[in-house]
């Protein structure tokens, strides 16, 4: 029995490596494989910036958006990552933002390179002048737009439970994490901060599993099922961000904002201190 599983090893083997041969597929190629289609990239305020438009006014002011680094200090390595856990595009996401408004001119001051290879083009006759930057035709900002995102906390709560019982058992656990951002718009003639604002958010996520342990004469049959389901870090980030740039439009800007797009004030910290002092006192 042996001899013919040893002879017939490489038989195998060399059936499965005939299927992997280009012969074996159609000339055109193979069929590749699509799940979902392209979908806009929204968060829930993302309608409360498209709202800013159907608003009057005409006089818009130019903003730049500066750099919005990601200073949360968080990164994650290992042998298949080596990355941070937050968006290096948080500056992009805000120029996304405020666009959505049709309440804003951006100009560009991120990414001066194009810009500023055109004027060295033109200066050197490679390119006619007509189409590179004429004095005065380039569009000054009236506020930047700088910040950073600055927390990362992972595990503001977590929880969870679990139970067993002759091998058949189940349980689940949630966690909640935020995300922080700081932005400030400076006035670009006299680098005033005219505003700052400073948001977060908070994350969750969910794992529920079940699990059947049994052995069959020698045999162990394990069979496991389960759901895990996160809220997207990267989403939150996103709505951080539109966030920011609704206040920027309305409490900034004066622009009107609806009452369900506002942002949501907590009171977890309102006391604290009392609350320290009491206990200072009555020790």
């Amino acid at each position: 029995m042996r001899r013919i599983m040893k002879k017939a090893a490489p038989l195998g083997f060399l059936a499965l490596a005939g299927c992997a041969a280009p012969g074996h597929y159609p000339a055109e190629g193979v069929r590749p494989s699509f799940s979902f289609p392209v979908t806009t990239n929204h968060t829930p305020y993302s309608q409360c910036l498209s709202e800013l438009g159907t608003t009057g006014g005409s006089n818009l002011p130019s903003f730049a958006v500066g750099e919005i680094a990601d200073k949360t200090g968080q990164f994650r390595s290992g042998v298949n990552h080596n990355s941070t856990w937050s968006s290096q595009g948080i500056a992009e996401m805000l120029m996304s933002a405020l666009y959505k408004t049709r309440k804003a001119r951006l100009v560009e001051r991120f990414d001066l390179r194009i810009p500023l290879a055109q004027l060295k083009m033109v200066e050197q006759n490679l390119t006619p002048r007509e189409a590179g930057p004429q004095p005065g035709m380039i569009r000054g900002s009236d506020f930047v737009i700088l910040g950073a995102l600055t927390e990362l906390n992972y595990n503001i709560v977590s929880e969870g439970a679990r139970l067993a019982i002759s091998g058949i058992g189940g349980g689940g656990r949630s966690v909640i994490m935020n995300v922080g951002l700081d932005l400030r718009v400076v006035n670009s003639r006299t680098f005033d901060v005219n505003y700052v604002t400073s948001l977060q958010k908070q994350i969750h996520g969910y794992e529920v599993e079940a699990n059947v342990f049994r052995f069959f004469g020698t045999q162990l049959v394990e069979f496991d099922a389960g759901r895990i389901q996160n809220e997207p870090l990267q989403l939150g980030i996103r709505s951080v961000v539109e966030m920011a740039a609704y206040q920027i439009m309305t409490d900034f800007l004066g622009l009107p904002s609806r009452e369900d797009c506002r942002v949501m004030e907590t009171k977890f910290m309102d006391g604290y201190l009392n609350n320290e002092r009491n206990n200072h006192d009555l020790s």
